[in-house]
């Protein structure tokens, strides 16, 4: 019988860092970021992470925003697209509040500055 690999964190995981967002979890989502065969996992659960705050009942805009901005200054290069994909993703309101914090953050214009032509 073959096991089927899991993945370590699954999305459910960072799901729920990114949502608690404490010291704790910006380091466990840090060392996270830095191994590129996380990069899947991590997106996942931020794309559920967004997808929750857009069903919940009460839209945590500032926190949403910070949790952007956060994201956007420590992700590295490699991950900014992908970042500003899932921002845009839906035009509710939470994503807006997220995109709002990577536009905030200049993540993407430090990973590809502008030609200088």
């Amino acid at each position: 019988m073959q096991a089927i690999p899991i993945s370590f964190p699954d999305r459910d995981t960072v799901a729920e860092k990114l949502a608690s967002f404490g010291d704790a979890d910006q380091s466990f989502l840090k060392l996270l970021m830095e191994n590129p065969q996380q990069d899947e996992s991590l997106l996942q659960g931020i794309e559920l992470y967004l997808h929750n705050a857009s069903k919940a009942h009460f839209l945590n805009s500032l926190k949403l925003e910070k949790c952007g901005q956060w994201l956007g200054e420590m992700a590295p290069d490699r991950l900014q697209i992908r970042l500003n994909e899932t921002a845009r993703q839906s035009q509710h309101p939470a994503y807006a509040a997220f995109k709002s914090g990577l536009t905030r953050s200049g993540g993407l214009e430090k990973a590809y500055p502008k030609a200088k032509i």
